[in-house]
């Protein structure tokens, strides 16, 4: 099983929503984290509704620096933050562009969801067709 880690900014929107929909989803593929660069205090209200929307609870997720989940190996780092990510133990990095929605309207907060949600379906995709 591979251990797979997203990493956005402030760790409250699209790195949450990417680890809420790769647990979900990827549950048996891989072990999910997500992180942010300069994470915020807690997750974006918004950030949960419009996953509950899509039926996924994000819990007791709460944002968290870098530092705090490099504690195992990754094997595969997809960045959402888009900008240059530390040495990271020489773990694959991916970049995803993605807009960031803080500060957005619900609107905005959707459409980051449904890209990130169709991002992680192929990226599941992928990993059971190597398995």
């Amino acid at each position: 099983m591979r251990h797979v880690l997203f990493v956005c900014l402030g760790n409250s929107c699209r790195s949450q929503m990417a680890e809420g929909f790769a647990r979900v989803y990827g549950e048996g593929v891989w072990e999910v984290e997500s992180a942010g660069l300069t994470p915020a205090i807690g997750i974006a209200p918004p950030t949960r509704e419009v996953m509950q929307e899509k039926q996924i609870d994000l819990g007791e997720q709460f944002p968290k620096p870098l530092n705090w989940v490099m504690l195992d190996p990754i094997d595969l780092v997809i960045n959402l933050s888009g900008h240059p990510l530390p040495d990271l133990g020489g773990a694959q990095v991916r970049d995803w562009i993605v807009d960031d929605p803080i500060g957005c309207n619900l609107k905005v907060y959707r459409r980051v969801r449904d890209q990130i949600e169709a991002l992680v379906v192929a990226l599941i995709e992928e990993a059971r067709s190597r398995t």
